[in-house]
């Protein structure tokens, strides 16, 4: 393993995230306190509790999740693409440097930077509600996990991608949707029973479920399954990683 390398292209990454702070750090913050003004307080006053959680605490694992998830996408799809754009894939590949470095230098770049915002955003809802964490490990794991997850599919997105239209096209239509759907502002408990049915369907259901039982000790689906969803992804998205690298998919053109 060339670590020189790995810890070459992390630097290099992580650079990048200072030198855009504005963009990559305040924004999300800005973001997710507006939507504690609009959920937490407009809405939150309207609702008592949800599963004996206070809704403004309630929605506070889905918000990290909802940032965690999009700016893990975000970041490694942007961190792979801009090589391809201006030509320096080619001095990339052509480097001493198998794929597994690439995708380790990459992708734990934007893993740490999603983790990163995500641990900012958790100390800011502690301005707005009173937050307590039942299973602090845990609530690292799935953090950690869901880093990692979606950081490879926004590598993959990144190689994917022809411009920078399609780089958003999947998050937009795709995967936003996803996590709204997902519980990230209520229980599916609440639902009618067809619909949730229907929502089990959604992986991110799996891994808003897991991580707001870390918070609380609730869950819509049994946490074991929840690591194992989040596992399977994992697995599969390396799979497709390691496919693209074999073959040149996207990366020789």
């Amino acid at each position: 393993m060339n670590w020189i390398a790995v810890a070459s292209i992390y630097r290099f990454e992580m650079a990048r995230f200072f030198r855009t702070l504005a963009q990559s750090f305040i924004s999300p913050v800005l973001s997710t306190s507006l939507y504690f003004v609009v959920f937490g307080a407009a809405i939150g006053s309207r609702i008592d509790q949800v599963e004996g959680v206070s809704y403004g605490a309630f929605i506070v694992p889905g918000l990290i999740m909802l940032s965690v998830i999009t700016q893990g996408i975000s970041n490694a799809s942007f961190g792979i693409y801009f090589p391809k754009f201006i030509g320096t894939m080619y001095e990339l590949l052509s480097a001493p440097v198998n794929f597994l470095e690439i995708v380790l230098g990459y992708v734990g770049a934007a893993a740490t930077k999603a983790m990163f915002i995500g641990v900012v955003i958790l100390v800011t809802a502690h301005l707005f509600v009173d937050l307590t964490i039942q299973h602090p490990l845990a609530m690292v794991l799935f953090l950690v996990l869901t880093c990692v997850s979606f950081s490879l599919l926004g590598f993959i997105i990144g190689i994917w991608a022809k411009n920078f239209e399609q780089l958003q096209l999947v998050p937009l239509l795709i995967v936003t949707p996803l996590i709204f759907l997902g519980g990230s502002f209520y229980s599916i408990s609440m639902l009618p029973p067809v619909w949730q049915t229907i929502t089990l369907f959604n992986p991110v259901v799996y891994l808003i479920s897991g991580f707001r039982w870390s918070f609380f000790g609730t869950a819509d689906v049994p946490v074991g399954l929840s690591l194992l969803a989040i596992a399977f992804f994992t697995s599969l998205c390396l799979a497709a990683i390691g496919w693209i690298f074999r073959t040149g998919w996207r990366l020789r053109a």
